[in-house]
């Protein structure tokens, strides 16, 4: 089975890494692409774990080399996905969550429109903020910068199949979780197993629904 891309956005301090962490440890035969930025590295991020950080001429000369499959300018700086990256895990048979903002969002499901899609929505505008001046990681122009954003992309939540919202990290987890063990059940994801198990019946696989 050919692994499945999976969107997964939120506003900057949805919780959307936090979740992503718990379902990487939860569910199986499940890869995280790594992102490129050109924004400094936060206080315990590792290169190659957390993002891969590069210079912005190093990220401009990726681009016109077609390295990404999306990039975008999120709060001034560039934030991209390796399409050399995904592939990989995707010929593995794996399938790769894009911890992707809005925009990159749109990007991909352009050039890849059977994703699945996952927003994580905040349970309030108040907690939101609570949590981003918890994480202490923004000066104030680029934590109001941050709110402002999150008020424009919360309404984005309607592209997506799937709303997940984070009142509780481990029960919001184990949601998040369920969404994709549950997509992965789908008939056209399955196709060679039952193909399999007709052939055990020695009947006809043209009985299959849609086929």
């Amino acid at each position: 089975m050919t692994g499945r891309l999976i969107i997964i956005s939120s506003p900057s301090g949805g919780g959307k890494g936090t979740l992503i962490k718990e379902v990487l440890e939860a569910v199986p035969n499940l890869a995280y692409s790594v992102s490129f930025t050109t924004r400094s590295p936060r206080f315990g991020e590792e290169e190659g774990r957390h993002y891969h950080f590069v210079s912005k001429q190093g990220f401009e000369e990726e681009i016109n080399a077609g390295g990404f499959i999306e990039y975008a300018v999120v709060h001034g700086n560039y934030y991209g996905t390796s399409k050399s990256q995904i592939e990989k895990f995707m010929a593995e048979g794996k399938d790769v969550i894009l911890e992707i903002d809005v925009q990159g969002a749109d990007w991909v499901r352009k050039r890849a429109p059977d994703a699945l899609n996952i927003f994580i929505m905040p349970p309030s505008f108040e907690v939101l903020k609570a949590r981003l001046m918890a994480r202490g990681t923004e000066d104030p122009a680029d934590l109001e910068l941050r709110l402002t954003n999150a008020r424009a992309e919360v309404m984005e939540y309607s592209k997506y199949e799937f709303v997940i919202i984070n009142d509780e990290i481990f029960s919001a987890a184990r949601r998040l979780a369920s969404v994709i063990i549950g997509e992965r059940q789908h008939r056209d994801r399955q196709t060679e197993a039952i193909c399999g198990i007709l052939d055990s019946f020695d009947v006809p696989k043209h009985h299959l629904p849609g086929e």
